[in-house]
């Protein structure tokens, strides 16, 4: 008989939530950990980032308070220290929650690195890759090094900031998003490398903290992945808040000097420009966790850096599953957690329904927010669908005006023939939260009547929603 009936290699969001629908399925369930319980999302990513943007928007009211009819008696500044101590206490805090959890579902914590030896076995040793921060402790009940069996191995190791050659992070001059979360200093200023979610989102937070900001993107729009629509007005957004952004433009080549770096970059027209900075953030992207784990010798197939799986996350090899980023795009914590659960089912043999990679939305804590779902406009058309378009701003919204944050737009798109809604788009105040009542209406295949006999509440920004979808008709009321 094995060890357990499940094993988890990697306790971020898609690993911790993986082990608890197992135990709760009454899976006998363990869970391999070598750095940090919750993963890097609670530890040196989703999370601590959302502490220091929390932060920048209270030091941008602060500034504004006077747009407010208020009046800030003495200083009114930025304390670094205080901003990352607050940071790593709730990182702190999520890490201690997941290790509740794993108390609370009885799942076994093992602290070490595993490596697959054959379906069905694994060798958990010492961690030997130094933590790219100092490890969390291990919960005091954990299990250590040796060997464990388990009828089924789930591998959720994540993935890592990626490097392109000769441009590689150094943790002092050249940082990633685990060096940019604990600045010893804050940089008079910074250049970002990459216009994604990590990039943008750094990007803003170090500008509304004063600093000089350049951002070069390699593709011709800013947050490229966004509707170009949304991308061009996040732009102009980012542009008038004092970021520079060059796109359709690459470094070529870092020089560093004795506290400051100097970029040679280079556009798609040919054209050449230095830009020296303090800093550098390299922020093009991440590659999955697939070394070290012993899947060449099982036989374990991937693709560019990540595992390759079926629609119920299962592998190549019987018994070995993968979910989260290391299975591959689009690598957010949502999707991971989603995948657990549906490869955790399928375990036991309750046919849950595959994910559709449409219906996940994306979202960028920058300042103004983004956030989106389904196809693009251009996607839509080629796609060969014929649609309707609607589009509504913030600034006719009074609760955005009443804010004081009446910048951004939702953007609705439709299939003309149908009223079927393809893809929902928004830039501007809490975008990130009110993008799950599309989210909601694509799963339920909303039709855009049924959007529009739906009574929002006023005064809300969420009007924007049904006002975008009533433009794609020429009904649109408040503008």
């Amino acid at each position: 008989m094995a060890d357990y009936d499940i094993i988890v290699i990697g306790s971020g969001p898609g690993g911790y939530i993986a082990a608890i629908r197992a135990a709760q399925l009454g899976f006998r369930t363990a869970i391999v950990e070598r750095e940090h319980l919750a993963g890097i999302c609670s530890n040196w990513g989703c999370i601590p980032t959302k502490a220091l943007l929390r932060s920048a928007e209270i030091l941008h009211y602060g500034q504004h308070a006077k747009d407010y009819g208020l009046t800030l008696e003495g200083s009114f500044k930025a304390d670094l220290d205080a901003i990352v101590k607050r940071s790593r206490g709730i990182a702190a805090r999520m890490n201690n929650g997941v290790q509740f959890l794993m108390k609370k579902n009885k799942v076994d914590v093992i602290w070490g690195e595993a490596k697959l030896t054959k379906p069905g076995t694994i060798v958990v040793a010492p961690t030997k890759k130094p933590a790219m921060q100092p490890q969390t402790p291990p919960p005091k009940n954990a299990k250590g090094e040796g060997t464990y069996t388990a009828d089924h191995i789930i591998v959720a190791t994540g993935a890592r900031p990626r490097a392109l050659p000769g441009l590689e992070p150094d943790g002092k001059l050249i940082w990633t998003y685990f060096e940019s979360m604990v600045p010893a200093k804050m940089p008079k200023s910074l250049l970002v490398m990459g216009s994604g979610a990590i990039g943008i989102e750094f990007a803003s937070f170090y500008r509304t903290m004063g600093v000089e900001v350049t951002v070069v993107e390699v593709l011709p729009q800013v947050v490229p992945v966004e509707d170009a629509e949304i991308g061009a007005f996040a732009r102009k957004a980012f542009e008038k808040q004092g970021m520079k952004i060059i796109t359709g433009a690459k470094v070529t080549k870092v020089e560093k000097g004795a506290d400051s770096v100097t970029a040679h970059i280079e556009d798609d027209k040919g054209g050449k420009q230095t830009i020296t900075a303090d800093r550098m953030i390299s922020a093009v992207g991440v590659v999955g966790n697939i070394e070290n784990l012993g899947l060449d010798a099982l036989g374990v197939k991937t693709d560019r850096g990540c595992i390759v799986i079926d629609d119920l996350c299962r592998t190549n090899v019987k018994g070995v599953y993968a979910i989260g980023d290391v299975a591959g795009p689009p690598m957010l914590a949502h999707k991971a957690e989603h995948e657990a659960v549906i490869c955790v089912e399928a375990i036991k043999g309750l046919h849950p329904h595959p994910m559709d990679k449409l219906m996940i939305p994306g979202c960028t804590y920058c300042h103004p927010q983004i956030a989106s779902v389904g196809l693009t406009e251009a996607k839509a058309k080629a796609a060969g669908h014929e649609i309707k378009v609607g589009r509504f701003n913030f600034v006719a919204n009074g609760k955005a005006v009443a804010l004081g944050e009446d910048s951004g737009m939702a953007k609705t798109i439709f299939d003309a023939r149908t009223g079927k809604l393809l893809g929902a788009h928004l830039v501007g105040p809490e975008v990130t939260e009110l993008i799950q009542g599309f989210v909601v209406a694509m799963n339920l295949e909303t039709t855009e009547e049924e959007l529009m006999h739906t009574i929002f509440p006023h005064p809300t920004l969420s009007e924007v929603m049904k006002e975008s979808v009533l433009d794609a008709y020429g009904k649109v009321l408040n503008a």
